[in-house]
């Protein structure tokens, strides 16, 4: 198996697409795919005492090459507007439906932020080296939820156990905005996100 856990075939023919470093946020995500979904997740016990108003809004599947990749979820506040996306407090979950490194979901990560807006050297070693201490790896099966807490930081469980906190509000919101912002590599992806629930 190669990175990411991934068939040797499979990880060639990515390759020879570019695509091999993309696996771990939504720029390879395609449209949701029309398919029965699991039932909606609970959240964090801890996360419901933080933001008790957050309902859920939207869940779907992604796949890549007829493979599936992650379910994503999200939850958001009464007075959510779609509109403003990340600039809003509300979490998001990934489902895992393949496995992934902690460091190359935060090297990806940093690649969707930028996509957003540009940030300095040092913004991005900082980040990195955050993102590499609370970011697990993740298996088939884990779930990862972050809280927006909007001004304020970014606030991460791995399958319901707390993670860590990145105390940033412009981390925070160019974090979100990777599935959020209208400069979100995966408009089809943000689109399910933000459909009336």
């Amino acid at each position: 198996m190669g990175p990411f856990g991934m068939p040797p075939l499979l990880l060639a023919c990515l390759r020879a697409v570019g695509l091999s470093c993309c696996l771990a946020w939504p720029c390879w995500a395609q449209s949701p795919v029309a398919t029965a979904l699991p039932a909606v997740p609970s959240l964090p016990e801890a996360l419901t005492k933080l933001e008790p108003s957050l309902a859920h809004r939207s869940q779907s599947r992604y796949t890549y090459f007829g493979f599936d990749v992650y379910l994503v979820s999200l939850w958001t506040a009464p007075d959510f507007q779609p509109e403003a996306g990340e600039n809003q407090r509300l979490a998001l979950e990934l489902n895992y439906l393949r496995p992934f490194a902690a460091t190359d979901i935060a090297k990806r990560s940093l690649q969707e932020m930028r996509r957003v807006r540009a940030f300095s050297a040092a913004q991005e070693k900082q980040w990195l080296s955050d993102m590499e201490q609370v970011f697990p790896n993740v298996r088939k099966g884990d779930r990862l939820l972050g809280l927006h807490r909007q001004g304020e930081s970014a606030v991460f469980w791995h399958n319901g156990e707390p993670r860590g906190e990145i105390r940033d509000p412009e981390f925070a919101r160019l974090f979100f905005g990777i599935w959020l912002s209208p400069r979100t590599s995966a408009p089809a992806l943000r689109e399910a996100l933000l459909a009336p629930p």
